[in-house]
């Protein structure tokens, strides 16, 4: 198994007819049955920003790093409305397809101090097609012109930093047969047609797809909005449900 933003057993099936062999691959990530042949990438950042440190009697002397990153939210945020203004019809279905989330910050030594270090930490997301050097330059670019505006910050500018998880975007060409042959299958099994969209976080459908050159779905039981949780949970007719669509699909594919 390869990781990704969300983590999912693999399950690759080969096809040889007529002498011509075709690869294809599931992904049982938690999809409500439904089948996602794209995911948009995650890139994981860290912002340091810098104040000047003196006793709260004394606040106008000091520069506050946490009264410094409020811009730069505030930047981050204009950044996420442009970057899903205009987004790839298979990732309509959310209202954001391509979240920047700051979910962490660390500021501050003792509350009658005012704090000369901030640091926040979240995560980009990468539209489909887009590379990942491209979505960190959007991010950079969009500090740096804040940080331009204001004297202290254009003397001490934010340091970005890329770390922890890189995840590029992934898709799978709509005509791909994968896509239609599991749907196929789900509707068959479960008398509805499935929707089709892309996800908006990393999997390893960026590598089979970008790096194996193969058609990859995401397909599985459970909802990704209980994922990663401390009550996580998948619904156990699912799961039999999902492994009856897959022996089925062996069935199919393999013979």
């Amino acid at each position: 198994p390869v990781s990704g933003e969300e983590d999912g057993g693999l399950g690759t099936f080969s096809l040889l007819r007529h002498g011509v062999r075709a690869d294809m691959c599931v992904i049982p990530e938690p999809t409500s049955m439904n089948v996602m042949p794209a995911n948009g990438g995650a890139l994981t950042f860290r912002l340091i920003v810098r104040g000047r440190a003196t006793h709260a009697a004394r606040r106008t002397e000091g520069i506050s790093a946490i009264e410094k990153f409020y811009p730069v939210l505030q930047a981050l945020h204009e950044l996420e409305r442009a970057r899903n203004a205009d987004v790839d019809v298979v990732m309509r279905r959310w209202p954001l397809a391509y979240p920047l989330s700051v979910g962490t910050l660390r500021s501050g030594d003792w509350a009658s101090t005012v704090p000369d270090l901030l640091v926040a930490e979240g995560r980009l997301g990468v539209a489909l097609g887009e590379s990942t050097s491209a979505a960190r330059a959007a991010l950079e670019s969009a500090v740096a012109e804040t940080c331009r505006r204001d004297p202290w910050l254009a003397d001490h500018p934010v340091e970005v930093q890329w770390w922890g998880g890189q995840f590029a975007s992934g898709r799978t060409e709509p005509d791909s047969p994968v896509i239609s042959i599991v749907a196929g299958i789900e509707e068959r099994l479960g008398g509805a047609a499935p929707e089709i969209y892309g996800g908006p976080y990393g999997s390893d459908l960026r590598l089979l797809t970008g790096i194996g050159g193969i058609p990859t779905v995401q397909y599985g039981p459970g909802d990704a909005n209980a994922a990663h949780a401390p009550d996580e949970w998948v619904d156990v007719d699912e799961v039999r449900h999902c492994a009856r669509a897959l022996v089925q699909l062996i069935v199919d594919v393999c013979g």
